[in-house]
């Protein structure tokens, strides 16, 4: 039998076998984005131990693990306990397939190594959306690795930048990098003096757990590094007990920074408290438009998709947070729209520009370009 590789072969299958392979290969990447999402947050291992049943701890056989068909011959439940196993698991496989699908449709039959990079990058949007949605944060394994391989990426196929030259495509994909983590973070900062302060009210006997990270509410988890940006940055509330491991203070004012803590009239450091209980109805944290994990973000997918496509997901993600925000108000649920951090609209943004015609995306890219033009080297990004 001959085993080497003949093009002409490989060209003569159909081209939609190859769809059926993409929606394949899509939805056992989304059984792995699966593990990620719920695995990634809680710094557990993507790896070790195999997957198993997050209730009975019963290891899945990989005859039970196949994306899509498992969950549906299961009827959503675990085999071993009978546990409801969530419909979100079905859904991220059968997203991600679609979307693998899509990107073939759209680049397989332009330059197919393309279409393999656009189904990374949408893998990634699809485990930060759900991840941000569930924890308010994007792990550094899906924003810093995400700027790491995107640039690997140009270095290897400079053709995802629409060029043929690897030097220019690597000066593309260096300028995605800064301009969309720049312009986020310039946001985050103006964010930071216009809003100044956020004030978070609680039923009586509420109980806040300030860890070595971040805060735990009873809803969610705020990491210090959304909160501190400045050296003059402040949580302030009035706390009815405040609990140390050796000690335990009532009705007190509580004030933290990232050099002090101060609990009425006696100043720690921060440093040496791992967890601290306070029980309180009122906190007050500096307010910002942003988190640093959407600096990161948009800088990875600046990384992939180059400076244009992050000035289009920038307006594109206010817009869709927009309507968002007003669909909420016009059918009385305005809460909903605060429990969805901004990643989520930006992850959709990315996707709205993966999937444009690409003389949409030539266009916007030269008007941005010759308006940019009298601030930037010449040929920055052609």
């Amino acid at each position: 039998m001959d085993l080497n590789f003949d093009s002409r072969l490989w060209a003569g299958v159909p081209f939609h076998f190859w769809s059926m392979v993409m929606f394949a290969l899509g939805s056992m990447v989304g059984s792995f984005l699966n593990v990620c999402i719920h695995r990634l947050p809680l710094g557990k291992s993507v790896i070790s131990p195999p997957s198993h049943c997050p209730q009975c701890e019963y290891r899945i056989p990989w005859f039970l693990n196949v994306p899509i068909f498992t969950w549906i011959l299961l009827r959503g439940r675990c085999q071993n306990c009978q546990n409801p196993i969530s419909i979100r698991y079905l859904l991220v496989e059968v997203l991600t397939g679609l979307l693998f699908v899509g990107a073939w449709l759209r680049y397989g039959d332009i330059y197919w190594p393309i279409s393999i990079v656009m189904s990374v990058v949408l893998a990634g949007l699809v485990a930060a959306t759900f991840i941000d949605y569930d924890h308010f944060i994007i792990p550094d394994e899906i924003t810093l690795g995400g700027i790491g391989a995107g640039f690997l990426a140009t270095v290897i196929i400079p053709a995802i930048h629409h060029t043929s030259d690897r030097a220019a495509a690597m000066r593309i994909s260096f300028y995605g990098i800064l301009i969309g983590g720049g312009i986020v973070y310039g946001m985050l900062r103006l964010g930071k003096v216009l809003f100044g302060r956020q004030r978070f009210e609680f039923p009586n006997g509420t109980c806040l757990v300030f860890g070595e990270t971040g805060i735990t509410f009873p809803d969610k988890v705020i990491p210090y590094e959304d909160i501190f940006y400045r050296s003059s940055d402040r949580i302030t509330l009035r706390a009815s007990r405040v609990e140390l491991p050796e000690i335990c203070y009532r009705d007190t004012d509580v004030s933290l920074s990232t050099t002090e803590l101060r609990i009425g009239e006696q100043v720690l450091q921060p440093s040496e408290i791992h967890q601290m209980l306070v029980t309180t109805d009122e906190l007050i944290i500096p307010r910002e438009a942003m988190g640093l994990g959407d600096v990161k973000f948009m800088a990875a997918i600046g990384a992939f998709l180059g400076p244009a496509a992050t000035v289009l997901c920038l307006m594109l993600s206010a817009v869709f947070g927009s309507l968002v925000a007003i669909a909420t108000v016009l059918i009385g649920k305005r809460e909903w729209s605060a429990k969805v951090q901004y990643g989520p609209y930006i992850a959709l943004a990315a996707v709205v520009w993966i999937f444009i015609p690409l003389n949409w995306q030539a266009h916007w890219t030269q008007y941005l370009y010759d308006g940019l033009s009298i601030f930037l080297p010449a040929r920055w990004g052609r």
